[in-house]
């Protein structure tokens, strides 16, 4: 299996609605919406097996100091294979010169996130606002 790494906004719905879903997220069920949201992103990566999407990182950022990684998404079937950490390392290069780049992490998420080089804030907690759409 050869992985092709690409750096595109653009993806049909089916192909990330079947990313999402894939990994069971609810944005999964609005491909229109993340269509749109990925032509707005600073930065997306992408991972093909062939012409199957099988992963992806975007980020959001403010051009100069700091990148917000927003989506970090594998599809299970292909869990294991540093797909994942590769992507995080095309954005830690990306971003280089930034002087941060945060991710919010779910507590089962922690250790991968730690050994891609990340540190849980001790001062802080991530917050947020979910609206009924999800």
């Amino acid at each position: 299996m050869s992985i092709e790494y690409k750096d595109i906004h653009d993806f049909s719905e089916k192909e990330l609605e079947k990313l999402f879903l894939s990994v069971e997220w609810s944005s999964g069920h609005f491909p229109e919406k993340l269509a749109v949201a990925m032509k707005n992103f600073e930065t997306v990566y992408s991972a093909w097996d062939g012409d199957k999407l099988i992963g992806m990182i975007c980020a959001m950022d403010d051009g100069i100091m700091n990148a917000y990684v927003h989506y970090l998404l594998v599809n299970p079937e292909y869990h294991g294979r540093k797909i994942g950490r590769h992507l995080v390392e095309m954005i830690k290069e990306h971003y280089k010169d930034y002087m941060r780049i945060i991710v919010i992490a779910y507590n089962n998420e922690m250790n991968f996130y730690e050994n891609c080089g990340f540190t849980k804030s001790d001062v802080s907690s991530p917050m947020f606002i979910t609206s009924l759409w999800t």
